[in-house]
């Protein structure tokens, strides 16, 4: 089916394109010389740190979670309402995945209340997610981590260019972890970064990337070394290059287009506020996010596959972000978890419906697509 208005779109265009052909014409694709100038750029972004640059945002949690030693008997508090990939990568290190609840209706981001209630002897890690790019409750969340000794992950897939009070989401706990997706802010189709301040912990990321490798084919290349050693377990999650150019060339456009979704939602914000079915979380959130997502819940009495159905009538996709992750079958069969166990991630993940958002839309298509939803809403 081809959309009149598909969730998401990626703004490519000429500097795109010349960036590929340059690594093309290079002769060099895998990870290397653009590879390097793109981790430096997105630390610099950042505000510091260091970058490694991966396969995929799982991959980056991955690492982040087996670089801080994280193994079998371990235990990951982190939210479930969530793409299902962060709760995966607690599994990859054979750990014990605990998710604790979301704040509510007005704000989906895991609770530090909910956190604190998870924690035990055998917690090691609060992994966070920055729903739809709005960032979690960093401070109540360090507090808590620091007064257990915990490590915090941020799972940072949403919210490339957001802030917390003045600080770049990503570098706010231990570890950060961004997703380059080509549904994400900043699209290079596949790819991730692992970033972190912690030097020995970048050391770590780094040689796991590669097979537990001390060098790249780069580094021999370039006469740097000639043998290696491996000194520990590592992956095969490098990035190649064809990723790095285009993730150098999205990286200029993100604060640009970052700005385009915050008028975007503002836009849907004002239409839709005369809709008395539907809330809309995050109206009252103070800070600097990424407006990854734009999310409405409908009222308990309405019935959300029949709206979504008249969405797709008239050519709007819509999703549902996301079905708990405790009560995937995995989860219930191999942690245990049950329904009624997260009342509000579970009450919320019924109601929710994620509208069209990206920057190649305008504030006339999303007074359309506000139309469109009320009548299909009231209909």
């Amino acid at each position: 089916m081809k959309w009149k208005y598909p969730l998401s779109d990626i703004d490519l265009g000429k500097k795109e394109v010349e960036a590929v052909l340059r690594v093309l014409r290079s002769g060099w694709l895998s990870t290397g010389p653009v590879t390097e100038r793109f981790e430096k750029a997105f630390s610099e972004y950042l505000g510091g740190g260091y970058a490694i640059a991966v396969s995929n945002g799982t991959a980056a949690l991955h690492l982040a979670l087996a670089a801080a030693g994280i193994e079998e008997g371990d235990e990951v508090i982190l939210p479930s309402l969530t793409f299902v990939a962060t709760a995966n990568s607690v599994l990859y290190v054979r750990a014990k995945p605990v998710f604790a609840d979301i704040v509510g209706a007005d704000d989906l981001n895991i609770s530090p209340q909910e956190i604190e209630k998870k924690i035990t002897k055998k917690t090691k890690v609060i992994l966070v997610m920055h729903y739809g790019g709005y960032p979690c409750d960093m401070e109540s969340i360090l507090k808590i981590a620091k007064r257990h000794g915990l490590y915090v992950i941020e799972d940072a897939a949403h919210a490339p260019g957001s802030e917390y009070r003045g600080r770049r989401c990503g570098l706010i706990g231990d570890v950060g972890c961004f997703s380059f997706f080509s549904n994400k802010n900043l699209a290079t189709g596949e790819g991730g970064m692992v970033v972190t301040r912690d030097k020995e912990l970048s050391v770590r990321v780094r040689g796991m990337r590669s097979h537990g490798m001390e060098a790249l084919s780069w580094d021999k290349y370039r006469g740097r070394l000639s043998s290696y050693d491996i000194r520990g377990l590592g992956y095969n999650y490098r990035t190649t290059e064809i990723q790095s150019a285009l993730g150098l060339a999205q990286l200029k456009k993100l604060d640009q287009n970052n700005k385009k979704r915050k008028k975007l939602v503002e836009t849907y914000r004002s239409e839709l506020r005369k809709v008395k079915e539907i809330s809309i979380p995050f109206s009252y959130f103070k800070g600097v996010p990424s407006y990854h997502l734009f999310t409405i819940l409908v009222a308990p009495f309405v019935d959300r596959n029949r709206v979504m159905a008249r969405l797709k009538e008239f050519g709007i996709q819509s999703s549902v972000h996301y079905p708990p992750v405790h009560l995937f079958s995995l989860y219930r069969n191999q942690v245990g978890y049950k329904k009624g166990d997260f009342p509000r991630t579970e009450e919320v993940s019924q109601r929710e419906i994620t509208l069209p958002l990206h920057p190649l839309l305008n504030t006339s298509d999303v007074k359309w697509i506000a139309r469109k939803l009320e009548e299909a809403i009231q209909t």
